[in-house]
């Protein structure tokens, strides 16, 4: 499995759910032929199965299948057919727990449905599997149920894309013909080698095993049944199993055993047996009855020592509540232990710096800090519960009679004073904290905490206060409709680009546009500040870009002034714009230097690294840059020049009242002389009257957006 970059598709046809093309159904059809062929020709079902994965993603550009199947006693998924995900990677997908929070599969396998996640960063059913989605840039996932012709379900089968996407009509007949083809071929499976499967299974079998005919007569035995009970199939061959009865059980437990076998054709339980040398063996016992003409026998029985099962269903209890790599507790049995009582004080936890030390000194080396840091938090503050949440994230549980405060500072003191010993290196940690106490949703509050202290910064604690962090009723309802109002958006199309005119103050035109976003919902045109804060927190902001892009380039392919597009830091972190843009450019026939990249100024005085070079390579392709809303924080006048900025919009607080604020004046006229000495032209937003553009002009500024000369309007 590889990280891969988007780009192969616009962003209208990422969400439109246009109609099926002749061509497309062709593609299913051909799909069902080659599979049924090679079926036809007995074909080993891997090369199937593999082949039916590879025709799949095919038709899903930057996108791999899988085919997960459920174990039958564990009731777990683990990966079994992706030939484009490395076999290296299969381990992330092993004995995975079917469960809303358990990925696309997980929820298809345990709702019986089919699921379609747009984005796994996001959403709450990738929640437990997050760290899968960030590490492999699985941004949307696909899950189609794979069922048997009794309905029972079997597995999944999946199409995971590198690209926030929601699939259309083809794609969702293309999952569900897949996963139809998938059972067609595990049932043919099961049929075709079932004489096969039984004899393998039975010799290799580390439980014994028995057969026998419809007068219950012994028929085969295999070799763990031998070495267990010290008989050779020559010894009992056409004699009654009773024989292997210790006499323990009285009369009427057979006698019921056998009136369950015949009315529901399957029996298990606990017997007591014996060996040849009359030693006593306790196990379970699973009776069936084979009910086809093209097996001898008519009864399969299978011995399991009943202190293998036990420890089997030990390790399964342990893996459902345990995190396998520190061997505390998990969130699964954190969020258990809440809903029984919740008067507990949790601190919710998380190493800083965690992925730098991981890239710095690998993973290895990360995942015994890991343990370390379990260890300690586990044995050193006498807390009720260690639980790891996710990655380097952790929570303590307390009792209500501790006090928050003190339970901080001795672990931030605790971290400070002793560091850990790892390979030989020496190295201090610390930790940000968030802290609730008692009442409702618990964990949910720490975890805001947690957030709130990273704002902070590192090493900070936050202790939840309901009074003050606790968001309002009518600011839940405003950010819920909010956020509805953005999937709606996408889904029906809502988004429009708007354009407003930026005036040259030399020639008097208007030769640049700024691309603005808007909703039109039936005749209600509403504005990005009712929706921004709602799209970036359900990581729709990189979606809706792509989308602003394709439109906006449509809308000025034909045209010749210069526009510019606003982006985010999160369009940066996502790493596409580069191979994005390149991709439009030539599409529409735009030349780059037509082209304005508008950033917050805190975007590049945040200086992160890859999101420097990402704006140095956008000015090497002679794409122009503009720091927005100059003004409004602290600058790094350093990183202006390293980034070679073009042009600076002066933050609109300071350009409104400029004819009448002596202060708004001297800023402005501050910002412009630095400009000019840079060589870099300002533009002056906001200007609403005749008496702020004089101020404008006297200042010498270069060029002018605002109501006073143009609107927002289509083009």
């Amino acid at each position: 499995m590889s990280r891969k970059h988007v780009d192969s598709s616009t962003a209208e046809e990422l969400f439109e759910d246009v109609p099926i093309t002749p061509k497309q159904y062709e593609n299913v059809l051909e799909i069902q032929h080659t599979i049924l062929s090679m079926m036809a020709q007995r074909e080993n079902h891997h090369n199937i199965l593999d082949r039916l994965c590879r025709m799949a993603e095919a038709l899903l550009p930057n996108s791999v299948a899988s085919i997960m199947l459920k174990e039958s006693k564990t009731g777990l998924l683990s990966l079994r057919y992706a030939p484009s995900i490395s076999k290296e990677s299969w381990h992330y997908l092993e004995n995975l727990k079917p469960g809303p929070n358990g990925g696309s599969c997980g929820n298809a396998v345990y709702k019986e449905e089919p699921q379609f996640v747009v984005n796994t960063f996001r959403d709450q059913r990738w929640c437990d599997l997050r760290h899968v989605a960030e590490a492999f840039n699985i941004c949307s996932c696909w899950s189609m149920p794979i069922k048997d012709a009794d309905g029972k379900i079997l597995g999944s089968f999946a199409l995971s894309s590198f690209e926030h996407r929601s699939p259309s009509k083809f794609h969702k007949i293309l999952l569900e013909t897949a996963a139809n083809i998938a059972s067609i071929v595990l049932g043919s499976v099961n049929r075709e080698n079932r004489l096969i499967v039984l004899q393998e299974a039975m010799q290799n079998a580390s439980e014994g095993i028995i057969f026998t005919d419809a007068e219950n007569r012994i028929i085969e035995v295999n070799r763990t049944f031998e070495k267990l009970y010290g008989y050779a199939l020559d010894d009992i061959k056409g004699k009654n199993p009773k024989i292997l009865s210790y006499g323990l059980q009285p009369k009427r437990f057979y006698e019921q055993m056998w009136k369950e076998i015949r009315e529901n054709g399957h029996w298990s339980g606990e017997v007591i047996n014996k060996t040849k040398t009359g030693e006593q063996l306790e196990q379970w016992m699973s009776i069936n009855v084979i009910e086809d003409d093209e097996m001898p026998a008519k009864y399969f029985a299978i011995f399991t020592d009943l202190r293998e099962l036990k420890q089997a269903k030990q390790l399964n209890d342990f893996l459902i509540y345990h995190d396998q790599l520190t061997g505390l507790f998990n969130k699964v049995k954190l969020e258990e232990i809440l809903q029984e009582c919740e008067r507990y004080i949790l601190v919710h936890c998380d190493v800083n710096n965690f992925s730098f030390i991981n890239m710095s000194y690998g993973f290895e080396f990360g995942d015994k800090l890991l343990k370390e840091v379990a260890e300690v938090l586990s044995s050193q503050f006498d807390a009720e519960g260690a639980f790891r949440i996710n990655s380097d994230e952790f929570a303590l549980l307390f009792s209500v009679e501790r006090d928050p405060y003190h339970i901080v500072m001795d672990m931030q003191r605790y971290f400070y004073d002793n560091p850990f010993i790892i390979e030989n290196v020496v190295m201090n940690i610390s930790l940000n904290y968030g802290v609730a106490a008692s009442g409702e949703n618990l964990l949910e509050n720490a975890a805001f905490a947690l957030k709130l202290s990273k704002d902070q910064g590192k090493n900070r604690y936050h202790i939840f206060d309901k009074e003050n962090d606790q968001p309002s009723k009518e600011e839940k309802n405003r950010f819920i409709k909010a956020n509805a109002l953005v999937y709606r958006a996408m889904e029906e199309h809502l988004f429009k680009t708007y354009f407003q005119g930026i005036r040259d103050n030399i020639t008097g035109k208007i030769e640049k546009y700024e691309v603005l976003l808007r909703i039109e919902d039936d005749a209600e045109v509403i504005s990005p500040s009712v929706f921004l804060e709602a799209a970036k927190l359900s990581g729709m902001l990189p979606e809706i870009t792509k989308r602003v892009i394709c439109k906006s380039f449509q809308a000025m392919q034909d045209r010749s002034e210069t526009f510019s597009i606003n982006i985010t830091e999160d369009d940066l972190t996502q790493n596409y714009l580069v191979a994005y843009l390149q991709n439009r450019l030539e599409k529409y026939g735009i030349p780059p230097q037509r082209l304005i990249i508008e950033i917050l100024e805190g975007v590049s005085v945040s200086g992160k690294k890859n999101h420097i070079n990402q704006l140095k390579t956008l000015k090497q392709m002679g794409i122009k840059l503009a720091i927005d809303d100059f003004g409004a924080e602290y600058s790094n006048f350093e990183r202006l020049l390293e980034l070679d900025i073009d042009f600076l919009k002066i933050d609109a607080k300071y350009i409104k009242n400029i004819d009448k604020d002596a202060k708004s004046y001297e800023i402005v006229k501050a910002i412009s002389a630095f400009a000019k000495k840079l060589e870099i032209e300002c533009v002056a937003e906001f200007v609403h009257s005749k008496e702020v553009q004089q101020k404008i002009e006297e200042l010498g500024i270069e060029f002018s957006q605002g109501f006073y000369f143009d609107k927002p309007h289509k083009i």
